[in-house]
């Protein structure tokens, strides 16, 4: 059983592009490393586990630790050591990730969480070594929250209408839904969890950013799609010969105006709206973005 389960995650996580199940599964790494050490660490008379919470997975606020811990600033956006912390991020992250997935292709999707992790981090360092208010209650933080709400913000601004199936309450147009968690950390900046409510923030601000962006032209992740060009080279454009003087692109790419056509659909009416050719259209551009 063992055995199958793991080709099957091998299989998964090779798979080309396949973005958003990777980060799924680096997350679910993470936190099941944790957890054997937190095993390990009840019978051992050295708590592994929380010598490796404190200097290698969490982000401390304070900017003289974060010196010393500079790769915290991104390690914290893929640790968590709570169930139910990871499993309402995993669970953020797969529903909106795929709606952002079928819009603007899978390497949009791996930068808003990159990016958008870095900016939830960048806000928590900003604000708790300038604000009095956070200065006075040094902390660390943990958890993709603030990658997931960059996604889930993009998810709600590129199609605000698309409708998501809450258990007993049906079906929820997800800007309903995304602006409640926005409002609910808000209010969650002076709780106990202040660190957290400032990640979500910061993903928040940039995922709708780089949306912005992104209409205008602008695409805010190209940094990112170079670096994972060492990891993934572009693979080589087949062609079909139909007779000797013409010749088919396999791979070409859809028409840019068509997209933006439909993306605008999207924005006005919701994706429901959409017929079923401009669906397969829109996934053939996921597919080559």
């Amino acid at each position: 059983m063992f055995q199958s389960i793991w080709a099957d995650i091998k299989f998964e996580y090779s798979k080309k592009g396949n973005y958003l199940i990777r980060l799924i599964l680096i997350n679910i790494a993470v936190f099941l490393f944790l957890s054997i050490c937190w095993f390990v660490s009840r019978f051992a008379s050295f708590d592994i586990f929380s010598w490796l919470l404190h200097w290698v997975f969490s982000m401390p606020t304070p900017m003289p630790e974060l010196m010393y811990r500079p790769w915290t600033f991104v390690i914290t956006f893929f640790t968590h050591y709570d169930f139910f912390h990871i499993l309402t991020n995993m669970l953020g992250l797969y529903w909106f990730g795929r709606i952002v997935e079928d819009l603007v292709g899978n390497k949009k999707l791996l930068a808003l969480y990159l990016l958008g992790g870095l900016a939830s981090s960048l806000l928590v360092i900003a604000l708790y070594n300038t604000v009095p208010y956070f200065v006075n209650m040094p902390s660390t933080v943990v958890g993709a929250s603030g990658a997931v709400f960059a996604i889930a913000v993009a998810a709600a601004t590129l199609a605000p209408n698309y409708s998501l199936y809450l258990m007993l309450i049906g079906p929820v147009r997800i800007k309903y839904i995304v602006a409640v968690y926005i409002f609910l950390s808000l209010l969650g900046i002076a709780g106990s969890n202040a660190g957290g409510n400032v990640a979500h923030l910061g993903g928040t601000l940039f995922g709708f950013f780089y949306v912005a962006m992104l209409r205008n032209g602008n695409d805010l992740g190209k940094p990112v799609y170079w670096i994972m060009s060492w990891w993934e080279p572009k693979p080589k454009m087949k062609t079909t010969y139909r007779n000797k003087n013409t010749i088919k692109y396999t791979n070409e790419s859809p028409d840019q105006d068509e997209i933006d056509r439909i993306l605008d659909k999207i924005n006005r009416s919701g994706y429901e709206s959409l017929s079923k050719e401009e669906k397969q259209k829109l996934f053939k551009a996921s597919q080559n973005q």
